[in-house]
């Protein structure tokens, strides 16, 4: 457990904004950008992307989990703030390869977190094979069809959220 603790505190304190800017360059950004657009134009849900390369060290130390900070991160987007209440985040923390999807409350009542448990995997797994474009393309791919069928293109609000992948 301590050497698990000692590992996840270097590997935060070690990741810089090239890791995360090798990981996803300008035209990873851009293209996980026009995905959400596409993917918003096909159902009248909202999809934010978020990425942080590594938590601050009081967050690290306290040893908040991606899960927490995800949490956060939805509030501080106000990812919560969509007249459907159908807003999605999903958050990568790059220094533990770890996604969460956080759903808003309109949302999250028709899918349930083991869905949105298998799409954070499957991301993962590509993550792990280098694919960060690829992982995050194919997740907001995922989570638009959810959102299709729960919430399919109608009375579109209009863009609610930003479609840039918010980097952190």
């Amino acid at each position: 457990m301590v050497t698990n603790n000692f590992n996840r505190i270097a590997r935060h304190l070690m990741m810089t904004h090239w890791h995360v800017h090798r990981a996803f360059p300008r035209e990873a950004l851009d293209a996980i950008e026009e995905a959400i657009k596409q993917s918003e134009a096909t159902h009248d849900g909202e999809i934010c992307f978020a990425l942080e390369g590594a938590l601050h060290s009081a967050a690290l130390l306290k040893g908040q989990s991606a899960r927490a900070r995800a949490i956060e991160v939805f509030s501080q987007l106000h990812v919560w703030d969509t007249e459907q209440n159908n807003g999605v985040l999903i958050y990568l923390l790059l220094a533990d390869q770890d996604v969460e999807i956080v759903a808003d409350r309109g949302l999250h009542a028709r899918v349930g977190s083991s869905d949105w448990e298998v799409i954070c995997r499957e991301m993962e797994a590509r993550f792990r094979r280098r694919e960060y474009q690829e992982g995050v393309i194919a997740g907001i791919q995922a989570v638009a069809q959810q959102m299709r069928q729960h919430f399919p293109a109608r009375d579109h609000w209009g863009n609610e959220l930003v479609d840039k992948a918010v980097v952190l």
